[in-house]
Order: structure tokens, then sequence, then C-alpha cells
């Protein structure tokens, strides 16, 4: 599909608000175009109304809107829409039914059980995208040599498409298959997706399925093993569900708008093509092959702030998330921010707060007339960067006004007046050391520009965490702008990142459209393999590749493309033992005798590996997961637009003042379309286009290049002196800073670790702290971590004093030193400064290993009752003394518990003292940007800014608190309110709060709760400030930095000796899993927030010598007012993800029977509490099953009326018939085909039943309400909250 001669064609981009057209003419020449994607009362479809309005001023005919199309002008059409987006966002696509294996209904429903939102206790998930599950009674599981079932008949054995061999262990009975499906079919249901166990592998009985149901009448059938054939069920499940559900409106679109013969070609995934034509548009416009300079997409729009990265080739990825359904399917890695054009602004606490809330198209921002909110383009408009007399009248009720310049200032002099009382009625508090020597009164102009820089600083994050995380150096990028928004802010992001060189195409404004005709047609071929990279199998794997090329070239050429045809082969490879697979390609790295004929692929992968983590593992085997082909059909168009040569400089058409960091100045404004090749502007100036308008910062220059594209070289950031008074809008940004820190010591860690643990399941965190071990910074919000760091910290200032010298690392776990649990190894380093003797700020890690010792694998004993049975002890330990890493000291210490009866010393040498090391490699990359920090500013600016930043963390907190103490004097009369909660061996955990309503301070008393227990549910005092700190960020309800502050307002009162800060050698690993729970439900119940959620997060573990395996389970999560309880969730302290099943049979010696919801474990009541879930393990070998669980005699309690959920039961079902319970916790043998069976607690209801008949439903916001971010940067912060 190359250039035609003589015709028209056409790249449309169809977006949510506006619809792009770029078109070709037959004489060679552009036009661009935009217009509504919705006018109904002028057009029903913008893209056809697009070409019309070109083909009609082109050729002077008349085309009626009522009558298809003369195509036989048109040679092609290219549209990239967002009609599938869209209809994930409303819920509005096919009604469709789920074919499922038995046991597993409510899979999908579950997911990985984590929740989106850390902090949201109203657990708001998107509904499925099917209506109806049919069960279907068959089973197919992976043959294992080891297996030791006892087999009750011959079962017929089958190979995979991988290779592996699997039992037909319940064979597929198609009549009563059959029987559902006519009664789904009867329900006016026609799509149908199928998600059968293991089918990636074997995809007979889908297979069967699919052509039962077409032979039935389904018109949509989507069989996930063709859909998506990769390992793991409930990502392809997710994937073939969205296909069933928005592939027929796909088609329907299709249908509608191709009413004429049209030759078309849907370039781009359906979903977010838009975003992925401008990757394409930027990527072709922006990179240079000479200087191979790496190139940084930003494009701003109304709503979000797409970010991406282009060095030569596409970076992908391979699932991804979009409006709460995860996919598995090939997707440019664009990532989407809540920060753009239509962004909100608010001050909250003290702070400039910009977004993630948007003012959407309508009512939109509060210059559109329509009485909308403040948003980043007023602020704009505010500063003079926005001209409202170069924007068309299409703005207020009727849609003819001009933007109103009158309607911004009118609400910011309100919002200021509410800023500046806030500094005034604030600047005489002491109590807390808050704005001692405040800014005076801020103009509307300071206020404008504060959230200016606020969102540039909010929009700098992502791209910083898109380069570090991958070891790009930021500022050796070109930013390539596009999108309406993006030129107002393209100078100020580029030199707040180090860039010089900001690059605007001509058509920056259509990008995403000019993108889609440039683009490559592309088609990619898939299956499944579990072969090791390795000599004797590259046959095999040539073989595979051959074929795949083959299916690869036979779809190219069915689209129109017989030639210029290019292959990449990708294979999706993995150390043996790991999780972190690569999809690489081996197009730098050419066959040769040692490798398979698609190229050196060993070399490709573990050159990448290093770059990306910084280390290789030599001597493990590669394991290749999939195979993947992909065909790209060359386009062969190429941009032909020439600018005129200048012989002079353009004149300005005007000049008006605009507002920088120093006051009005005046500013040149240029018509971009007059603009020469070769002129330079000098900044301050603004360049105009019809779709966007571009700001040149002072100290800046733009020259139009000879592509007729804006080039513009940034200067350095002018230095401007930063005093120690505070300064609100630099509050904004130094919280944005610090977390910045942390999040990118996150990425270090993940980069150079080598355990499970930390490099996949992501359970580590860091933070930054003040010189007296108060944290500033926390990254990412483990729950259990929040706070316990700082504990830790100030402890060993107390403990070591002037003994801590530059060059040391100290090593510290023990509970009585702030920390959590044992394998919770927490690694600080002290940031000394030149001219000071003591430390100026802390930075530190703590991760979870996987097993330091004791008296069971993974460090997690069920039935400890001293520490030392649970691993190696470190209170102050120096891991690094002058520079010098210990590990013959480190090694000593950690083979130590050997010496106590029935411990072993640490299992896994290795890979505690890599991820020991790792952990120093983040805390030194902290060490080293607090530094830059302090270059910056000075040292008395940084630590003035951290004290700030604490501050007002105190401010939201008391704020919160006042405002209880007001609701509960009315209601009660009294600023008193307590409460008593049980564990199951009865001890009690009580809590009084007495709340003084004039300071916003609260003395949270635990006299009364129960002593220190012999078995392991003690918790650590670090434990309860954690679930205090939570419970706090959840009440307050906002956004606020999760620092020292927090706790500033609050006293707390913990009893020595009580199961709430035991004694020194108490066991304690259970207090951090459970009792941390209860802790919870014990604040919440006092505030009466919301019921109980389960209160347990179900520890299950099992091995053997040669295997471990350890999970949690999720429950119901409580109601509250206004919302039902989520079933089958994880709630409070963890947000761990679970095991997918496909992968657990496969590397587990486990069949997973069933994995559902629990139907009526959730308390009823006026909203009803969620239901817990039922989860069944068979076993295929001999090992030790460990449980640790609570919530199995006390039930989760309801509120205000409302019934207590379910109990919890862990029942044994022996292979000889006898079924056990096993109570809460215990380790107990287990033999082939013993069945452990855990039905984990529902979550209690709220309020009074008031139709026990009728279960209410949750009043579910709206996907397009809140922001649905998306790109890797999104999925590893999911991943990291669901640890």
């Amino acid at each position: 599909m190359t250039e035609t001669k003589g015709k028209f064609d056409f790249a449309i981009d169809r977006g949510g608000t506006f619809t792009d057209v770029f078109a070709r003419l037959p004489d060679g020449r552009e036009r661009v175009l935009k217009l509504l994607s919705r006018d109904p009362q002028n057009y029903k479809d913008a893209p056809t109304e697009g070409i019309r309005r070109v083909l009609e001023e082109e050729t002077g005919q008349v085309f009626p809107r009522d009558q298809p199309l003369d195509t036989s002008l048109i040679g092609w059409i290219r549209m990239g829409t967002t009609v599938a987006t869209n209809a994930l966002l409303e819920r509005e696509g096919e009604r469709t039914a789920l074919l499922v294996t038995k046991g597993f209904k409510d899979l999908l429903h579950i997911g990985t059980q984590a929740r989106p939102k850390l902090f949201d206790l109203e657990v708001a998930v998107p509904e499925v995208l099917y209506e109806v599950v049919i069960e279907v009674d068959e089973r197919v599981v992976l043959k294992q040599d080891s297996c030791l079932l006892p087999w009750k008949d011959s079962k017929r054995i089958v190979t995979g498409s991988t290779g592996e061999s699997l039992v037909v262990w319940k064979e597929l009975a198609l009549d009563h298959v059959e029987k559902d499906l006519r009664g789904v079919l009867s329900r006016g249901i026609t799509s149908l997706a199928v998600l059968l166990l293991h089918s990636y592998t074997w995809s007979n009985h889908e297979k069967a399925v699919g052509a039962l149901a077409r032979r039935l009448g389904f018109i949509q059938v989507s069989l996930s093993s063709e859909v998506m054939p990769m390992v793991r069920a409930v990502p392809r499940g997710y994937t073939v569900c969205a296909d069933a559900y928005l592939t027929p409106k796909i088609h329907q679109y299709l249908k509608g708008f191709t009413a004429g013969t049209l030759k078309w070609s849907l370039i781009s995934p359906s979903i977010l093509s838009g975003p992925a034509g401008g990757v394409v548009g930027y990527a072709v416009t922006s990179y240079s092959q000479l200087e191979k300079k790496p190139v940084i997409g930003f494009d701003m729009g109304g709503t979000s702030t797409d970010v991406s990265r282009y060095a030569g080739q596409y970076e992908h990825v391979f699932e991804a998330t979009t409006a709460g359904v995860t996919l598995q399917a090939p997707q440019l890695d664009i990532n989407t921010v809540a920060a753009g054009g239509g962004s909100r602004l608010f001050f909250r606490s003290g702070m400039f707060v910009v977004g993630p809330e948007s003012a959407g198209a309508h009512p939109g921002p509060a210059c559109y007339r329509k009485g909308g909110p403040l948003t980043v383009t007023d602020a704009n408009l505010a500063l003079g960067r926005l001209l409202p007399s170069f924007f068309p009248k299409i703005f207020g009720p009727s849609e003819n006004e001009p933007l109103s310049l009158e309607e911004t200032m009118k609400h910011f002099h309100h919002l200021t007046q509410e800023i500046n009382l806030f500094l005034s009625s604030n600047q005489p508090q002491s109590h807390n050391n808050m704005l001692p020597n405040s800014q005076s009164e801020m103009s509307v102009e300071e206020v404008a520009m504060g959230f200016i820089r606020v969102a540039n600083e909010a929009m700098c994050r992502p791209i910083r965490a898109l380069t570090q995380a991958k070891g790009h150096d930021t500022s050796h990028h070109v930013l390539a702008c596009f999108g309406g928004a993006g030129g107002q802010h393209a100078c100020a992001i580029a030199r707040a990142l180090g860039m010089k060189t900001v690059f605007i195409h001509k058509y920056s404004g259509v990008l995403s459209a000019y993108g889609l005709a440039l683009a490559d047609v592309v088609e990619e071929v898939q299956e499944p393999c579990s072969l090791q990279y390795e000599q004797h199998c590259y046959s095999e794997l040539d073989r595979r590749v051959e074929q795949l090329s083959k299916r690869c070239h036979d779809a190219i050429c069915a689209r129109g493309f017989t030639s210029v045809l290019v292959f990449l082969v990708f294979l999706h490879l993995r150390y043996k033992g790991t999780d972190c697979a690569l999809m690489v390609t081996a197009a730098a790295h050419p066959s040769n005798s040692q490798s398979c004929l698609a190229g050196d692929f060993r070399g490709a992968f573990t050159e990448r590996y290093m770059k990306e983590f910084g280390f290789t593992i030599p001597d493990r085997p590669i394991m290749v997961d999939d195979i993947r082909v992909r065909g790209c059909g060359k386009s062969g168009i190429k941009s032909v637009h020439k600018s005129k040569i200048g012989h002079g400089q353009t004149k300005p058409i005007m000049v008006t003042k605009c507002y920088f960091e120093g006051g009005y100045l005046d500013t040149s404004v240029y018509l971009w379309e007059e603009l020469q090749c070769g002129n330079s502007i000098q900044g301050p100036a603004i360049i105009i286009d019809k779709n966007s308008t571009i700001l040149v910062e002072p100290c800046c220059e733009a020259c139009l290049t000879a592509g007729g594209d804006v080039c513009m070289t940034v200067s350095s950031d002018p230095h401007c002196t930063l005093g120690t008074q505070l300064n609100t809008v630099q509050l904004s940004i130094f919280s944005h800073r610090f977390m910045s820190i942390a999040e990118q010591m996150g990425r270090v860690l993940q980069r150079t670790s080598i355990s499970t643990n930390i490099k996949e399941r992501l359970d580590f965190s860091c933070a930054v702290f003040g010189p007296d071990g108060g944290l500033v910074s926390n990254a990412p919000h483990i729950p259990v971590h929040l706070g316990a760091m700082q504990e830790t910290v100030q402890y060993q200032i107390r403990s070591l004093g002037d003994k801590l010298k530059e060059g040391d690392v100290i090593l510290s776990n023990h509970p009585c030193a702030g920390g959590s649990h044992l394998p919770d190894l927490t690694v600080i380093t002290p940031v000394f400064r030149k001219g000071a003797s003591s430390p100026v700020f802390f930075v530190a890690s703590r991760g979870h290993h996987a097993d330091i010792g004791g008296i069971t694998p993974g460090s997690m004993p069920p039935h400890s009752t001293s520490l030392q049975q649970e691993g190696a002890v470190f209170v102050s330990f120096k891991l690094v003394t002058g520079g010098i890493f210990q590990e013959d000291a480190a090694t000593e210490a950690l083979m130590a518990p050997a010496q106590y009866p029935g411990c072993s010393g640490t299992r896994n040498l290795h890979d505690n003292l890599s991820d020991l090391r790792a952990q120093v490699a983040a805390n030194q990359r902290g060490s080293q940007l607090v530094g830059e920090l302090i270059d910056s500013y000075g040292l008395a600016v940084v630590q003035a800014y951290m004290g700030y930043i604490q501050s007002n963390a105190d401010l939201a907190v008391r704020d919160m608190l006042r405002d209880f103490a007001h609701r509960q004097q009315q209601q009660t009369g009294s600023l008193e309110v307590e409460s008593e909660d049980f564990m199951d061996d009865g001890t009690p955990i009580r809590l009084r709060v007495q709340i003084n309503k004039e300071e916003g301070s609260a003395v949270f008393d635990f006299t009364g709760t129960g002593t220190e227990v012999w078995g392991n549910c003690n918790a650590p005092r670090a434990i309860t400030l954690s679930a205090l700190i939570y419970c706090l960020r959840c009440m307050v309800g906002q956004d606020i930095p999760l620092n020292q502050g927090c706790l500033t307002p609050i006293k707390v009162i913990i009893p020595p000796g009580s199961i709430l800060q035991p004694s020194q050698n108490a066991a304690v690993v259970g207090g951090n899993v459970l009792t941390s729970q209860r802790v919870v439900d014990v604040i919440f119940r006092a505030f009466e927030v919301c019921a109980a959620s389960q209160g347990c997060m179900n520890n299950i573990s099992f091995g053997s010598e040669s295997i471990g395996y350890y999970e949690t389970v999720a429950g119901g999560a409580g109601a509250g007012p206004g919302w039902n309880g989520r079933s089958g969730v994880h709630s409070h302290m963890t947000n761990t993800r679970i095991t997918d099943p496909e992968i657990l049979e496969k590397r587990y010696p486990v069949i997973l029977e069933q994995f559902s919801l629990r139907p009526g474990s959730g308390g009823t009541g006026k909203y009803c509490g969620g239901d817990g879930v039922i989860r069944k393990l068979l076993f295929r070998n001999k090992v030790v099953l460990s449980v640790l669980t609570e919530r199995r005699s006390t039930r989760p309690y309801g509120l205000q009326g409302g019934e207590d959920g379910a109990a919890g039961l862990n029942l044994l079902h022996r292979a000889d018939g006898r079924v056990l319970n096993l109570g809460a916790k215990t380790s107990v043998s287990l033999q082939p085909g013993d069945m452990f069976c855990l039905y984990t607690p529902g979550g209690g209801g709220y309020g009074r039943e008031e139709d026990a008949h009728r279960r209410p439903q949750t009043k579910r916001r709206r996907l397009h309400e809140t922001f649905p971010e998306r790109g890797s940067i999104f999925e590893y912060r999911m991943a990291q909250e669901g640890v």
C-alpha cells in the first residue's frame, strides 16, 4: 500500500474529541483538517465528513452528505480509531458470554486479586466484559514425570504446540455444552469468548466448542488459543473477552464507514491507535539516522499527556491495561499520565495540586464559558500565553463566543484570595514549625505560574522514569512535542530535564493522523514455546520460525502488499528459574555457527539484560517462552514539503505582554505559515498555527527547518535564588523531586537485584529521610512499610550517633530496631556533605529476602515461638565500612541461625548477597540525587523544604481530625471514641482515641490490649505505626505526602509487653501479616469509617526439599456508607498479586481444582460486604503445607446494623476420604491426592438491611470520570503496589 498516482489518499485519526485528517492530493500537495468527532446536527460520521470536505474543496464538485462518496477518486484510506477504547471506557460493547473451565467462573472477576487504588476503601474495579458465564466440565493438566497421583483409570496423553505433554483429565462433553449455548442464544447474546485452561498449548477442546458455537449461530466466537496463545489464563482471558466484546462493534463501525467500495486499511491496533500514530509520526520525522540521538515523544492533549521513547526502534509492551482490562497484545509503549490542558487546579492544605481530575470537553476549562473549573489551559491564558483573538469563536452555551479571559481571571482572583488567606492565617502558627517566614501575598500571575510549574514537574516524572528505568540519561534526548497543548510547555519541560533541543513538526497538531500515513502495515503471528535456547534446539526453532514467517507473508500479501516486505523475528527469552522475560530481536546480532538462523539471540538477550538490569547470569540456561514473527509492508510514503528559503527576518504580526518568572515581558507573536526556512526567533516569542500555540521562552531560540518544522534550542535554567522561606509553588515541586529520588532508587534496586522477590515481585520500598531520621518520601507505597523504616533509621541515629562515618552502610531487621519481620532487610546509607560533621540526610531501602534461615524454608514459619526460629538477626550491622562491602561478616551472620536447634542458616546465600549489593547501589543512587538537589539549591533550602513537606502532611491530618471532631461532637457531644476487636486466640486489641479539636491532634491509646503471645502474632511497634499511617491516609481521602508529618499530630501509647510491643525475642512473623490487619480493623471501627474487611492475608505455603511456594489469598472487602464491599480482593495492609493458575500448575506439583467466589460469605446490610473466595489445591506429590491465617473463629464485624462477614475455614481432604479442619495456624505433611480447601472470610455489611431479598448494586464510578492511566510506568507502579 504505497502512494497512489492521481488519487486522493487519506490518513485519519478519529479521537474522542477531535478527528484529524491528513490528505495527500493527486498533485502531491498535502492538506490537514481537524473537526469534531461528534457533531450529529451537521454530520453522522466525522471521517466520512472529513473526506467529503476535502473532495469538495479540491475538485469543485458537490458531494451530498446523504449519498455515498465517489470512491473512484480515492486511492486508499488509513484510519486509527478510538471506537474500541471508547467502547471499553463506556462499557458499550457487544453483549458477550464467557465459556470457561469448571471451577473458574469467577477467575476474571478476581483477576490478580490486587485492588487498583491502594487507599480507596471503596474498591472501584471496572466490571467484567461478559454478561453470562458457562462452566464447562473439562480439564487438561500438564504431565509431570514426578507426579504420584493414583490414577483411577487411564487418561489420554496429548502433545501441545510447545512440545509439552498434557493429560486430558476430563474429556469434553459437547452435548452438555450445546444445551448451555442454546440457553445463551435464547437470551439474545450472540458473541462468545472461550477460555479453557492450558489451551495456549493444546487447543482441541476450545476448537471443538468454537465449531459448535458457530454452527449454532453465534455471530462472533473468540477462542483464547487463537486470539493470543500465551501462557497465563487471566490476561489471556481478558484479551479474548475484549476481542469478543469489541470486534462486532469495530466491524459495525467499518461497515457503516465503508458504505461505498473503499479500499481501506486499519493499520494499527484498534486499542489506542491514535497515540500509536503519533509515535510513528515523531519517530519518522524527528529521529536522525546520522546523529542517532534518541527522542522522547511528548503528546499533551486536553485530558492527559502521552510520553514515549524512540531510539531507532519502536519500544513495545506485550501486555498492558486499558480501561481496566489487561490485554495480551503487542502495543507501542505509550505512557499516559493525568496532566493535560484540561487538568484541574487545586490548593489543598498548603500545596498546589494539578489533576488527576479533568474538566473534560464538557464543561471544559473556565475560559470555555460553560461554567467549568480552573485548568492548566486557564493558567496559560491568564499568563498571556494563549491569545483568544487567534482562537475560533466556538465557545459558550451557543458555541459562538471567543475564549473568555474575564471568566478565567474571575476564578483565579477567587483562588488567589483563598491562597493568601491560608498564607496569612498560618503565618503565626509555630506548634509544628509550620510556615516560618512564609512568603507575602501572591499575585494572580504568581498563582497561575505556580500551577504551570507544578504541572510541568508532574509531566517530567514519567519522562525520567521511562528513560532511567532502562538505564538511559534523560538529558541526552531530543523532546519531540506534539498535541494541541504541548507547545506551551515544551521549553520548560526540556529545560527541567536537561534537554537542549525541542522539535515540533509542522503537523504537530494532527501528528497522529500524519503518522498513520507514514506507518508501515504490520502483521504479527505468535505461538508459545518451551524450548531451551541451546544448540540441539536450533533446528526446531528454525523450522517454527519459517512456518510463522510464511503465515505472516500470506497475511500481508492479502492486504495488498506484494513487495517491500520486511520480517523481524522475536524470541520471548528468560533465564531458567526467573520470571523476568524479555521480547528480544536479533536485528543487530547476525547469525553465526553458535546460533539459530534468525540471528544470535543469546548475544542480543545478554546485551539487553545487562543494559536493563546491570548483570547477567552466565551459567543459567535461557528458556524460549514464545516465538513471534512481525512482518512489515513498507508504505513508501515520504513527506515532500519544503519551506521557502528566507532572505530576511520575518517580522512579528504583533507584540503582546506575557508573564514569566521575572514578571511581564514583551513577547513577539509570529504566524507559523509566514515563517521562512532559516528564520531565527529569539525568546520570548509565541508562534501560532491553526492547531497549536508554541511558546519560545526567554533565553531560548527557535528556527524553521527546510521541512517547515520548528526546532528550538533550549538554554540551561537561568539561576534563580531560592530562600529558605516557604514558597508554596516550590513546595509542590520539591514534593515531586523527593518522590522522584525514591522512585529512581527503586528502579536501580529492581535493575540490579537478582531474586524473584525483589526483581519480579517488586517486594521492596525505598525512602529518603531527614537528618533526624524523619521520613521525607517513600516509594512505592507498600502499606506495611509505610513509616516503618523511619523507626529503623531513628534507632540507628540513637544507637550509633558519632560512630556513623562517610562510606558506612548499615543493615538492620530486628523488631526492636524498627523492623517489621526478619525477611525484610533494611539497608541505610547516611548522606554526608563537605563541612557538615553529621549526616545531612539518610537514604534507605527495605527488601523482602526469600530466605534468611530459621526453622522453615522461606523464613515465614506458622508455628515459631521465638525470634531466633525466624532467621538471621541484624540490629546495627555495618554492611559497608569505609566503602568496602563486608561479605565475610555478612555471610557469617546470615548462616548464624544454624546454631539454634531445628534451625538452618540462609538457604540462598548467593541471592541474599546479590540483593544486599543491589540495595547498597540503590542507596548510592539516592545519595547522589540528594547531593545534586543540594548542589542546585543549597543545603539550607533543601532541608527547609523537607520540613515544609512534612508540615504539609501534618496539616492535612489535622484538617481531617478537626473535621471528624466537629461531626463527632455534633452527634454525640464527645471528642472520645473507642473500639475493640479480638485475635482468634481471644487476645483483645483495644483503642481509645482522644481528639483535641482546636489543635487538630489526637492521642491513640492502646492500653488494655492483650499481652505478648506464645505464638508469632506479636507485632513490633513499627507495624502499628504503619497501620496507623495507612488508616490516616485513607481517612484524609486525597493524595498527601506520606511522611513523618502524618504522625506529628498523633501521640501513640502502646503498653510495653503487649502483643503490639512485645519483648526483644518474641516471634513476630504473624504480627506483620495478620495482627497488622486487626489494628486497621480496630482503628476504622473507632472512627466508624467502614465495616471490617476479611482481616487476614491467608498466608499459604508449601514445599519440599526441591521446591517452595508462598501465596496470600484474597477475601471480601467491608462495605461502607454508599458502597458494597468488593468480592475476591485484597484489602488494607496487603495487595499481593496471586500466581496465575497456568503458571502455578506448570511450575509446582499441584492442580488448582477451583478458584472462585464464596457466595453468601459477605455480611448483609443496606450495603453488603464482599464475598470471600474458595481455593482448592490438589497435590501431586509429597509436600509440607503451612497455613498462617486469622478470622477463623472471630468474624469480620458489620457496622451501623450491618451483619458480620463469615469466618474463614481451612479444610484438608485426605486422599482416603477423611476431611480435617486444620484450624488457623498449622504445618502438616501431605500425601499425593490430598486436597487443601481454603475458604476465606467475607467482609462485613454496612447499615441495616432494608430488604432481605435485594442486594443493592454498588454505584460504580464511570471509567471516564476517573482517569485511566496506562503504559509501562503505570504497570510498574501497579505491580509495586500489588505486593
